[in-house]
């Protein structure tokens, strides 16, 4: 059902080298990474699964560029990684739309900034609104839209300019627990349609089992490595089955042990 163990180097998206976090204020040091070793795999779905502050976040924002980390390197597609960029779409937990863009505006954004002609870019992003399902709201502003419809002009809009690797900081933590499954859902179909290498940040261990083709479970602050998890059950898949249940229940056990 499941094994752990590492990635080979083969077909390597995301290289992650010895990284230490530490934030510094005038009176005090806070390490919040420490030695923090990944590799994932082109088009691997991989979840970023621990206690609350533990340092996932962080992680994530040092694999965009939002961060520097104080010792250790990041690497995507083989390119050192020091600022924001195309390469890497970003999903956050709150949608951080632009109000004044309608859905269409909003997604088509990214490539508009690149200097993609109106037309090519109006059609991938119409592909884009069409695939999370919002075919008809393309007019509408993000104030008209519910909480799950926002997080799927968001995915929308981090597909749309085609990056290899797309980051998702906890996207469905804000909703309602319908809301939400449904969206694990959809990200699950999309993700099936349009292969990225995702890296996908949440404490949710259902949420990490349903989405996940590897989950690293991560220590508490300072972070690092405590176990993988290679998931094996089919897709779509089911809450409440016997393996998904025993997985859940062995993951959980193991996080207990790092708080």
């Amino acid at each position: 059902m499941e094994n752990t163990g590492t990635v080979t180097a083969k077909n390597i998206m995301i290289k992650c080298n010895s990284i230490f976090k530490t934030f510094e204020s005038k009176d005090d040091e806070n390490e919040v990474i420490r030695n923090f070793n990944l590799e994932i795999k082109e088009n691997e779905f991989v979840v970023l699964f621990g206690p609350g502050q533990c340092g996932k976040t962080t992680v994530l924002n040092i694999i965009a560029g939002l961060e520097q980390s104080t010792k250790g390197e990041v690497f995507v597609n083989g390119r050192k990684i020091t600022e924001p960029g195309p390469d890497r779409g970003m999903v956050y937990q709150t949608t951080a739309l632009f109000p004044w863009l309608t859905v269409m505006g909003n997604v088509e954004f990214g490539p508009k900034s690149l200097g993609v002609k109106k037309k090519e870019r109006r059609e991938r992003a119409q592909y884009y609104i069409d695939l999370v399902g919002l075919k008809g709201f393309e007019k509408h502003y993000p104030i008209k839209l519910s909480g799950g419809m926002q997080q799927r002009v968001g995915i929308a809009r981090a597909y749309c300019n085609n990056p290899p690797v797309i980051l998702l900081d906890e996207p469905f933590g804000a909703l309602d627990a319908q809301t939400r499954y449904l969206m694990e859902e959809e990200l699950g179909r999309i993700c099936t349609k349009e292969k990225r290498t995702i890296v996908f940040v949440t404490n949710n261990i259902e949420e990490a089992i349903y989405l996940a083709d590897r989950i690293v479970l991560l220590t508490n602050c300072p972070t690092t490595i405590r176990k993988e998890y290679i998931i094996g059950l089919p897709r779509p898949r089911d809450y409440t089955s016997n393996d998904f249940l025993t997985l859940r229940k062995e993951i959980t056990s193991e996080m207990d042990e790092t708080i």
